[in-house]
């Protein structure tokens, strides 16, 4: 069954005693046994309600994975991941990657004993070097946040075969709609589901799908251990997001495309990170890899004046955080989404004080388009 099908028909049919199309809100705590020693299989909405269970069947079916959890935030569901590892243990990440993820490891993990090394993972050599005895995972983001580097994940799959690691993958910019890392030999899938499942800006959630049942079960312990779950409510909105995923994605990707050559034409900007340009180093990769290049782009500009300028002159793009909405959003990730990585550290990557990422919505290109243009015109007068 083609993808836009199983997103349309995602929590469809799950009241088949009311028949009711869509999955309805459980909004409720817990729930009656109809005896002793009997259960209608759920009891208390931490460990399961039906609404969520609606919701990580259906990501579970999107990514092509034997099981799904749905969770309160993206870094829960990445936290419930790394929960899987323990003092000792060593991981390899993408160097280039969301600011609360590497929050996260540094100084969170780390202090539990858990050492990581930051590696570019585009560089296949570099991640086989970075390989130690201890090594128990490769986590990478594909396309990174925010300087969209491309990680061939057949090829940090087969590295881990060779180790017996982990390839954890963080899906977030693409979506189950254009990459499914699963389907490629990916062990665990994680998404910032706020993002581009969700589409509307209106709700927090992540989400985590593991190649193997075995591997479930180890998430589902953490998960109703630790409690960060998803509500009733926000596993709906989710589920109502989802559906329309393809649609979104087919606008978000032919508006990115169109801006990005756009961009690449003005004398203000220095250089245009996109995937989906035939001069990124990753393109081939991504087509390959993944059936779209996504909404996500980002900028640099030659000025670091010119930042500030843009951000509070646009009119229609929006500067705020976050990404994967229908709305155009703006971002600065020096001061905002990658403020806790050392300075150090974020120059010699790349994100530096000329750097903005910019979440492409589903508006009309034109209109985008103009609204950067009016800027960039009236700073140059």
């Amino acid at each position: 069954m083609h993808i836009e099908t199983l997103l349309v028909r995602s929590g469809v049919g799950k009241d088949p005693s009311t028949g009711s199309i869509t999955t309805p809100i459980y909004q409720s705590s817990t729930f009656q046994h109809p005896r002793l020693g009997e259960s209608t299989g759920y009891d208390y909405s931490r460990t399961a309600n039906p609404t969520r269970t609606a919701l990580e069947d259906a990501i579970a079916v999107l990514e092509s994975g034997a099981a799904g959890f749905a969770f309160s935030s993206g870094m829960a569901a990445i936290a419930a991941v790394f929960n899987l590892f323990k003092n000792g243990d060593h991981l390899i990440v993408s160097e280039d990657l969301y600011g609360g993820t590497y929050r996260l490891l540094s100084d969170i993990l780390q202090d539990i004993g858990v050492s990581v090394s930051y590696v570019n993972t585009a560089n296949i050599d570099a991640v086989k070097e970075g390989v130690q005895s201890n090594t128990k995972a490769i986590f990478i983001e594909t396309p990174t946040n925010p300087l969209m580097q491309v990680t061939d994940i057949a090829a940090m799959v087969e590295i881990s075969q060779q180790h017996q690691l982990l390839t954890i993958v963080d899906n977030t910019f693409l979506s189950p709609y254009c990459q499914r890392p699963i389907e490629l030999g990916a062990d665990i899938v994680v998404h910032s589901a706020s993002k581009y499942i969700g589409g509307h800006n209106d709700v927090i959630a992540g989400l985590v799908v593991t190649r193997c049942s075995e591997l479930g079960e180890k998430v589902k312990f953490y998960q109703n251990a630790i409690g960060a779950i998803l509500g009733p409510q926000d596993s709906w909105l989710l589920l109502r997001g989802v559906k329309t995923l393809g649609l979104r994605m087919e606008k978000h990707q032919e508006n990115a495309l169109k801006i990005a050559h756009w961009l690449v034409e003005q004398p203000d900007v220095e250089h245009v990170y996109y995937p989906g340009l035939e001069t990124h180093p990753g393109y081939e990769i991504m087509k390959k890899q993944s059936s779209g290049f996504g909404g996500m782009l980002s900028f640099s500009v030659r000025d670091e004046n010119l930042v500030p300028y843009l951000l509070e002159n646009l009119k229609l793009i929006t500067f705020a955080e976050s990404l994967g909405g229908v709305e155009s959003l703006i971002t600065f990730p020096a001061r905002q989404t990658h403020a806790d990585i050392p300075e150090e550290i974020r120059n010699a990557i790349g994100v530096t004080n000329r750097l903005l990422r910019f979440s492409v919505g589903i508006e009309h290109a034109d209109d985008i388009i103009q609204d950067l243009k009016e800027v960039f015109d009236a700073y140059r007068k």
